[in-house]
C-alpha cells in the first residue's frame, strides 16, 4: 500500500501553489500525519516518504475525518488545493479544498527509500532534500532513473482555443482559480473569489481632518460558508453600490485584505476586504450558482456577557422553552408598525435567554416554532445582536438565519442532553446569575455595583444618554394606594381606553378586544446601608417582586379585601434583592429630579455573593 504515495508529490505542490486547473493535475497521493482538529477544519502534515508541508482540510471534508474515511497514517488523493506562504515564519502552508481518501491508516509512517542491491543496504534521504533522481546500483554500474516530467497545457491556453467568445463572468471563472475565502491572508499576491452577497449595508457618509466622503460595505460568503466583510470607499462605493445586489453570485479579485478590526468586524473571519475603483467585480450569470452553507460559531448562554451592547454578533444554539405570541411594535423612527416575537431557549449551561424575532422571521419561523414547541426542538440562530434588557437578551436582525433542527453535531448533543436530563432540570435565566468577575460581562449584576448613595448624591447622572447599575438592596414600602396597574392589549401590550358600548380600544393595534389584561406599572422604595430611594417598576420585575400577576392581585382584592391586598404587598417587603437599574434626568412641577428604573432583577445567589465580597475584599489595602 505504501508504494499508491506519489513519488514527489510535495515537490509538484511546492513548485505549482496556485494551478490553472484542477483537471490539469497529476495524481497526487499523500500520507496523512499528525491529524488533529482545529475549530471545525483539521490540520495535518501531508507526507510523500521524502517531504513534509503542513496542510488543512477545509470545513467541509470535516465529515470524512469524523466518518472515519480520512485517517492519520492513511492516505488522500488531493484534487484540489491552494498552496500559500507564512512569511513570518517562512513557511508554506497547504489548504486542500478537494481530496478523496485512497487508504486507511497504514501501519507506520511512510519512508521513501534508495536500496543497494547488492548489500541490502537501505539509505533514506532527508526529508527537506529535494531529490530530482532515483539512483539504482545493479551488478555493473549506475542507472539513473529521471524525474517524470508533468507536461500540460495551462487552462489560459485551453480558454483561448475553446472559449474565446464567452461572456466577462464565464470567461474569469475558467481563466483563474477560484480561491476559498478561508485560503486568503493579506500577503497573497493575484486572487480571485466566487462569493454570494449575503449582507448589504446602506451607503452612509462622513466627515473627518481629511474631508467628505461616503461608504458601503457587504458581507460575502463562499461556497465552503466561510465570510468575509468587504468595504467600499468613494469612487469605489458609488461604482458598486448598484453593482452588489443581495443573493447574487460574484466573481471578485484586485482587493486588499488586511487585519480585522475586532471592535467593528460583524463576521467571524480574521481579515476584512477592502475594493478600490480598480477591482474587479462580474456577476456570475448563466452557470451554476451555490447555495452557501450556514457555518455557525456558537457561544454557550452562560458566556454571552461580554458580548451585550457591543458591534460583535454571536450565534447560539438551544433547545426552545417557549414562544410567545406575535406582538406589533410600533417603530419610534417612522412610526411603522412591525410584528415581533419572543422565544426563549436553553442549553446545557443550564441557562436560558430571550431571543426577540422580527418581522418575517416572526410570522414565519416563529409560528413554526409556536406550532413545534411541545416538541422541544433544537435551534440554531446566527448573528444575533446581544442587549442588556433583563440583564442579557438576543435580538434578530434583518441577516439572522435560524435554522430548526440542524443536522450538527452540537445539535444531536444538546438534544440528547436534553432528552436525558435537561427537561428535569431546573434552569435560570443568564441575567440572573452571571459570574461576579468583570471579564464576565460589562452588564452582569457584579461588574457594576455601586451604593444608592453613589446614585442619589450625583443629580448629573445619565443626563447625556441613560446609565446603568447595579445595586443590591431591600424593598422597604410599597404605597398600597396607588396606582399599581394599567390595563392593556393582550397582543401588543399597549394601554387601550374603553371602547364606545363595550370591549376596550387599543390605538398600537387599531381594533376592539373584548377582554384587556391588567400590567403591573408602579413605584416601590428600596433601600440599603447608604440611603433610600424610590423607583419605577414594570411588569415583568413586578411580578417577580409581589410573586403574582397584576390580574392575580386585583382579583386578590376583589375577592378577599384590602386587608388581604395589603397583607400580599407587605410579604415582599424587606426580601434582599440584586436589581439593575437605568438612570435618567425627567422634571416634575418644573423641579428637574432623578428617575430610577429598574430593568432586571435577581434573588441573591450567597454562593455567587460570597465570591464577589470576596474579590472586593482582596482589592482593599490595609492601611498602617
Amino acid at each position: 500500500m505504501a508504494k499508491a504515495v506519489s513519488p514527489d508529490a510535495i515537490s509538484f505542490v511546492l513548485a505549482n501553489p496556485c494551478p490553472d486547473s484542477s483537471s490539469d493535475l497529476p495524481e497526487i497521493i499523500v500520507q496523512v500525519l499528525d491529524l488533529k482538529p482545529t475549530g471545525n477544519k483539521y490540520m495535518f502534515m501531508a507526507s510523500d516518504g521524502k517531504m513534509k508541508v503542513r496542510a488543512l482540510l477545509q470545513s467541509a471534508l470535516s465529515s470524512e475525518v469524523t466518518s472515519g474515511n480520512i485517517q492519520n497514517l492513511g492516505l488522500i488523493r488531493i484534487l484540489d488545493y491552494t498552496l500559500n506562504d507564512i512569511p513570518t515564519k517562512n513557511e508554506k502552508f497547504l489548504i486542500v479544498s478537494k481530496c478523496e481518501a485512497v487508504s486507511p491508516a497504514l501501519e507506520a509512517e511512510y519512508k521513501a527509500e534508495v536500496k543497494t542491491e547488492g548489500s541490502g543496504i537501505v539509505l533514506k534521504p532527508k526529508q527537506d532534500m529535494d531529490i530530482e533522481s532515483e539512483v539504482k546500483i545493479e551488478a555493473k554500474g549506475i542507472v539513473l532513473k529521471p524525474k517524470e516530467e508533468v507536461v500540460a497545457k495551462s487552462a489560459a491556453q485551453i480558454v483561448h482555443e475553446q472559449h474565446g467568445n464567452m461572456a466577462p463572468a464565464a470567461r474569469m471563472a475558467m481563466t483563474r482559480r477560484i480561491h476559498p475565502l478561508v485560503s486568503l491572508n493579506p500577503y497573497q499576491g493575484i486572487w480571485t473569489i466566487k462569493v454570494r452577497v449575503t449582507s448589504k449595508g446602506n451607503m452612509r457618509t462622513y466627515k473627518n481632518a481629511r474631508g467628505e466622503g461616503c461608504v458601503f460595505n457587504v458581507e460575502l460568503t463562499d461556497e465552503d460558508g466561510t465570510q468575509i466583510q468587504a468595504t467600499m470607499f468613494n469612487e469605489a462605493a458609488r461604482k458598486f453600490f448598484d453593482k452588489f445586489q443581495m443573493g447574487k453570485v460574484y466573481y471578485i479579485s484586485k482587493g486588499n485584505l488586511k487585519v480585522a478590526n475586532k471592535q467593528f468586524k460583524t463576521v467571524q473571519n480574521d481579515y476584512e476586504m477592502t475594493l478600490n475603483e480598480n477591482s474587479e467585480v462580474e456577476e456570475a450569470r448563466n452557470e451554476a450558482t451555490f447555495i452557501p452553507e450556514t457555518k455557525f460559531n456558537f457561544v454557550p448562554i452562560d458566556e454571552l456577557g461580554p458580548y451585550v451592547n457591543g458591534r460583535e454578533l454571536v450565534d447560539v444554539i438551544g433547545v426552545l422553552q417557549s414562544v410567545s405570541p406575535t406582538m406589533s411594535i410600533r417603530r419610534k423612527s417612522n412610526n411603522e408598525t412591525i410584528p415581533k416575537r419572543d422565544i426563549t431557549i436553553a442549553d446545557e449551561t443550564k441557562k436560558t435567554v430571550v431571543v426577540s424575532l422580527w418581522n418575517d422571521l416572526a410570522t414565519s419561523i416563529g409560528q413554526e416554532l409556536l406550532d413545534m414547541a411541545d416538541k422541544s426542538p433544537v435551534v440554531a440562530i446566527k448573528s444575533l445582536k446581544v442587549g442588556d434588557f433583563q440583564g442579557v437578551s438576543l435580538s434578530a436582525l434583518s441577516k439572522s438565519i435560524v435554522v430548526v433542527n440542524p443536522d450538527t453535531p452540537e445539535a444531536k448533543k444538546l438534544k440528547s442532553w436534553y432528552d436525558s436530563e435537561g427537561k428535569d432540570t431546573a434552569l435560570a435565566a443568564i441575567g440572573s446569575g452571571l459570574s461576579p468577575s468583570t471579564q464576565s460581562g460589562t452588564r452582569s449584576m457584579y461588574s457594576d455595583r455601586v451604593s444608592l448613595a453613589h446614585i442619589t448624591s450625583n443629580p448629573s447622572l445619565g443626563e447625556d444618554k441613560p446609565v446603568f447599575f447595579c445595586i443590591k438592596a431591600y424593598i422597604s414600602y410599597i404605597k398600597p394606594d396607588q396606582a399599581m396597574w394599567y390595563r392593556a392589549c393582550k397582543t401588543c401590550n399597549k394601554k387601550v381606553t374603553e371602547a364606545v358600548g363595550s370591549g376596550y380600544w387599543c390605538e398600537g393595534c387599531q381594533k376592539n378586544e373584548d377582554n384587556c389584561s391588567l400590567r403591573y406599572i408602579m413605584a416601590v422604595k428600596v433601600s440599603d446601608a447608604s440611603g433610600e430611594a424610590y423607583l419605577s417598576v414594570f411588569n415583568e420585575q413586578a411580578e417577580k417582586i409581589i410573586g403574582c400577576s397584576a390580574d392575580e392581585l386585583n382579583e386578590l382584592k376583589s375577592q378577599d379585601g384590602d386587608s388581604a391586598y395589603q397583607a400580599k404587598l407587605k410579604e415582599a417587603t424587606w426580601v434582599p434583592h440584586l436589581f439593575r437599574v437605568s438612570v435618567t434626568p425627567h422634571e416634575y412641577n418644573n423641579e428637574k429630579k432623578q428617575r430610577i428604573t429598574i430593568r432586571a432583577i435577581s434573588p441573591i445567589d450567597y454562593a455567587t455573593e460570597s465570591k464577589y465580597l470576596i474579590e472586593e475584599i482582596s482589592k482593599m489595602r490595609v492601611s498602617k
